[in-house]
């Protein structure tokens, strides 16, 4: 059985980002070198989706520095606990692969978090962004000047 979903964009200062939801809770959020493309404009989208739009518009605009969102995201245990610290870390701050696999009880394991880490789901509002390399700002699925652009916005000199 196939559940429904539905998504909508959301034009950013970092390009137009495509906010993915069951109907209840946010499952997904792919950024413009995902190649996802929303299915409608928004008008008709759930209140999830209608919320986290709400929401990254007051990031962006450094209104917000958290996220409130119903989310469920989709991976094994291991992916879901690296996910889980992402969300931990403070707006405006960063830590290295190796300090996220320390976190996490994996601390020989920081390539392993950062493939986890490059799995998020949910990116920006489960701040894949704020973890960078020990020797540089590392990589990004967005590419490094949209990390740049993250991490600039939160104060970050990357």
């Amino acid at each position: 059985m196939t559940t429904a979903t539905f998504t909508m964009p959301v034009d950013t200062p970092v390009g137009r980002l495509v906010l993915e939801s069951d109907g209840d809770v946010l499952i997904g959020l792919w950024l413009p070198t995902s190649g996802r493309r929303a299915s409608g404009d928004g008008r008709d989208a759930p209140p999830v989706l209608k919320d986290a739009a709400t929401q990254l518009e007051e990031y962006f605009a450094r209104e917000r520095t958290g996220f409130d969102i119903p989310m469920e995201l989709d991976g094994t245990e291991f992916q879901r606990e690296v996910w889980a610290e992402l969300a931990r870390i403070p707006y405006g701050q960063t830590i290295s692969y190796g300090e996220l696999a320390r976190r996490v009880g994996r601390p020989r394991g920081p390539r392993a978090v950062g493939q986890a880490n490059g799995k998020n789901p949910i990116a920006i509002i489960v701040p894949c962004h704020r973890v960078v390399a020990g020797n540089g700002i590392g990589g990004y699925g967005g590419g490094l000047p949209m990390k740049r652009a993250l991490l600039t916005l939160e104060g970050v000199t990357a």
